[in-house]
């Protein structure tokens, strides 16, 4: 490689963005937009057993499968990572995420807290993980109930559960406290750039350099 060689063309390692956050913090919508604005950057689809929805493509929201295919995959280790909610089984199949990390493409993960400890159980130097924390309880019972998606006995339920997933915010590298939606997702963003120009990620600066150093200056 020359070293007249643009540094976005530089051979690099994706990375596996992992963003949690308890229920109402705005983690969906930071995802979102981070999909929407980045092409490079990609939404990991999940396997469930779980049936599908009129309203849902295979293999585009997730790819269905039956619970004994679920077990095999579990089984042989094709899952990074899997959890069983509500009586169905949820995972991330292994071989899309080891291809996209090969190819230099990113992948974006939205999942919770056992699912990320289990991604960075398999794959530790790949992971970046973000947790997603509300300014304060009191606000993001506000934006919970804004939503006017669940009862006042759920939203309860879901405050509950939030103050559990907040405990586990020193197991991530980051955390983004989601005050303003826009300065938290530029906080992301970011976090995302920086994290693409780590050395161990860039295999491609070998020969860079080594362009540099055999160039001529005369």
């Amino acid at each position: 490689m020359s070293a007249e060689t643009p540094s976005s063309a530089i051979r690099r390692r994706g990375l596996m963005l992992v963003l949690s956050s308890p229920s109402g913090a705005g983690k969906s919508t930071i995802a979102r937009t981070l999909l929407e604005s980045d092409p490079s950057l990609e939404l990991s689809v999940s396997v469930t057993t779980r049936a599908r929805r009129g309203s849902e493509i295979d293999r585009v929201h997730y790819h269905f499968v039956s619970q004994r295919d679920f077990e095999r995959l579990r089984d042989t280790d094709a899952l990074l990572e899997w959890a069983e909610v509500h009586g169905n089984y949820y995972a991330t199949p292994r071989e899309p995420a080891e291809a996209a990390m090969a190819a230099g493409r990113d992948m974006l993960f939205d999942i919770d807290w056992q699912g990320a400890e289990q991604l960075k159980e398999k794959m530790p130097a790949d992971i970046v993980s973000i947790f997603i924390l509300p300014p304060s309880m009191k606000e993001l019972k506000t934006r919970l109930k804004r939503r006017a998606e669940d009862s006042d006995e759920v939203i309860e339920k879901r405050l509950e559960n939030a103050r559990v997933e907040i405990e586990h915010w020193r197991d991530y590298d980051y955390v983004v406290v989601n005050d303003d939606l826009d300065r938290a997702y530029s906080a992301v963003r970011a976090i995302v750039t920086a994290e693409r120009l780590r050395r161990n990620r860039r295999p491609g600066l070998f020969d860079f350099v080594s362009g540099l150093l055999d160039e001529k200056t005369e």
